[in-house]
């Protein structure tokens, strides 16, 4: 995956018909979602349960794009390898899921996949810091992880933009996910985030059946996002 700081869109699956995923994902990147988004939850460190390495490789036939596998559990060591088997190509662990966050971005690395860190909303940006040496990129939770469908953090705008200001000109993408429609991609695209996950907002009224709305949801907050860069 070649570098670059255009506006992505990384449709989250836990939105989509879970009756129907590889068709929903299909759909989804006919219809220009740059990522897959997968939301993996423990039942522990987030209050819901979702997908396990065995789902992941049921999905990664269908991912022609670059699945993005977001791991909302803990302990998260034990579990990489199966993930990056799994066929993942970016990992992304929290800061707040064990007591090593710079051991956990070596073993995501040693998988050969991408490495992230995330920070839930109530982690200081300086978490980040010492770790981005590792991270390919850093998530910027702006919802508390666990569900789909909640509202936008407004106080995380200083903290996207004070990361933009410490990762400077080096190659790491800032991600965010949580509420995001085309009301708050032009805040967050304009504090310095370059990867947008949506999950309701790019689902919404739409089906394997219309997938045009797919495109319609997502090309409205691709144009909302780029709004806030111009």
């Amino acid at each position: 995956m070649t570098f670059d700081r255009s506006i992505k869109i990384a449709p989250s699956i836990l939105s989509a018909d879970f009756a129907n995923f590889g068709a929903e994902i299909r759909a989804i990147e006919a219809e220009g979602a740059d990522w897959v988004h997968v939301d993996v939850m423990d039942g522990h460190f987030v209050p819901n349960l979702t997908f396990g390495p065995p789902a992941v490789k049921a999905f990664r036939p269908h991912v022609k794009t670059f699945m993005d596998v977001h791991l909302m559990i803990a302990p998260v060591d034990a579990y990489i390898e199966a993930y990056a088997e799994a066929g993942a190509d970016m990992i992304t662990a929290h800061v707040e899921a064990g007591p090593h966050p710079h051991r956990t971005l070596q073993a995501i690395r040693a998988t050969g996949k991408k490495a992230g860190i995330a920070l839930n909303p109530g982690t200081p940006v300086e978490a980040a810091e010492p770790l981005l040496e590792l991270c390919d990129m850093v998530l910027v939770m702006t919802v508390n992880p666990g569900f789909g469908g909640q509202k936008f953090i407004a106080s995380q705008l200083r903290k996207i933009e004070r990361l933009r200001q410490m990762i400077g000109d080096r190659e790491i993408h800032i991600q965010i996910d949580g509420g995001c429609d085309p009301l708050t991609a032009p805040l967050v695209a304009k504090a310095g985030a370059d990867v947008l996950v949506a999950g309701s907002a790019v689902f919404k009224g739409g089906s394997v059946d219309r997938p045009e709305v797919y495109g319609e949801n997502i090309r409205a907050i691709r144009a909302a996002a780029e709004s806030g860069l111009a």
